[in-house]
């Protein structure tokens, strides 16, 4: 028996986070998830009259391309995805697999090849789509979360069909403050760090570009960070984890990074490219219905009492101009709990200790939810 979750989150997909309209070019993008919910999907892009178009990928296959990937091999690959995407109006991606760290002994330059030559398709995507992206349950997810895998579905579902409309209007009260003010300061253990959002927009995520969602982002300007950051959120970044990640930053450019055993690990994504060692990125994490990390970070930047930074690319609808081919965000949660911190506009105390302390964002806190 089909479950009704499927379809109620190809709904959700369909007609929410992307809008499907009659006669859109739709591409459903699918790794690793059950052949049911790819059913629900072609079948909810057509019930909105959208064309679908499915591209299937296997992780496994994945990892073993990548383990031997080539420039002029990934060009390729790259401008027939290209030319793919050019045709698109619509992409979903749904990527599961059991296994996080697939990736992790995939050679770090065979990345940055691979990355290098499908970052237009990328961009083309950000760009020029209305697009949605979010990882399908597995039992490899649960365990990473210290769930059972019925708890952990159960969370997923929960989360992915919440009622984003509802937080909307506090997120976008968020994103007008966000865009008024000139600095950011943000204190907690081991943080003590200060930037710049003056002249940028504040962006409200509610469920439009990822499932789950729940974050209000912007960009620092690009050289205007200083001071010391710790992260208390585990990242996994290029099937590689990493743990208590802190970086010092001088005039917008990491000029130390350290993770532990994982510092050289860490130290060589940040020198792919010189976009790479500045910040693309500032959100506030803001869904009231996750409250802990799952090293996955589509979950866990949304994290409620979370903040995360983003070394690398910017997006182009927050550019402060920064480029890279990474995009990396490093979360640090900010809850009593967690050890508590501040974060301040223009001086003014935003959200102490995870909880906002204005009564017009108060939707936002899980106490309050």
């Amino acid at each position: 028996m089909r479950d009704p979750r499927f379809q109620a989150l190809a709904a959700q997909l369909a007609g929410y986070s992307t809008a499907l309209r009659p006669g859109d070019r739709v591409l459903l993008e699918l790794t690793d998830i059950p052949e049911e919910m790819g059913i629900a999907l072609i079948r909810e892009a057509r019930n909105a009259g959208a064309i679908p178009f499915l591209r299937l990928n296997q992780s496994r296959l994945n990892r073993e391309m990548l383990s031997g990937a080539t420039e002029e091999q990934y060009g390729i690959i790259g401008r027939h995805r290209l030319a793919e995407m050019e045709d698109m109006d619509a992409y979903i991606e749904i990527r599961g697999g059991g296994n996080a760290f697939e990736l992790s002994s995939v050679p770090q330059e065979n990345m940055a090849a691979a990355m290098k030559a499908l970052n237009p398709v990328s961009q083309r995507r950000i760009r020029h789509t209305r697009w949605c992206g979010l990882r399908w349950p597995s039992g490899g997810m649960a365990q990473q979360a210290a769930m059972s895998t019925e708890e952990f579905e159960d969370f997923y579902f929960r989360t992915c069909l919440m009622d984003y409309a509802a937080l909307r209007p506090a997120m976008r009260k968020l994103a007008a403050m966000m865009e008024k003010a000139e600095y950011v300061k943000i204190t907690g253990p081991g943080t003590d760090i200060s930037f710049s959002i003056k002249g940028l927009p504040a962006i409200p995520c509610a469920g439009e570009c990822n499932l789950p969602d729940g974050e209000v982002f912007t960009a620092p300007v690009i050289d205007s960070a200083n001071g010391h950051i710790s992260f208390n959120t585990p990242s996994l970044f290029q099937g590689i984890p990493f743990d208590n990640i802190r970086l010092t930053l001088k005039n917008g450019l990491v000029v130390h990074a350290e993770a532990g055993d994982k510092t050289g690990e860490l130290n060589a994504i940040l020198d792919t490219d010189p976009g790479a060692r500045r910040l693309g990125e500032f959100a506030f994490g803001v869904n009231p219905a996750i409250t802990r990390p799952m090293r996955n970070i589509l979950f866990d930047e949304k994290i409620s009492g979370s903040f995360h930074l983003t070394p690398g690319q910017a997006y182009h609808v927050a550019d402060n101009g920064n480029q890279s081919r990474i995009h990396w965000d490093m979360v640090c949660i900010q809850t009593e709990a967690a050890g508590g911190g501040d974060i301040y506009l223009d001086g003014k105390l935003v959200r102490r200790n995870g909880l906002f302390t204005l009564p017009e964002l108060a939707i936002l806190n899980p106490s309050l939810s």
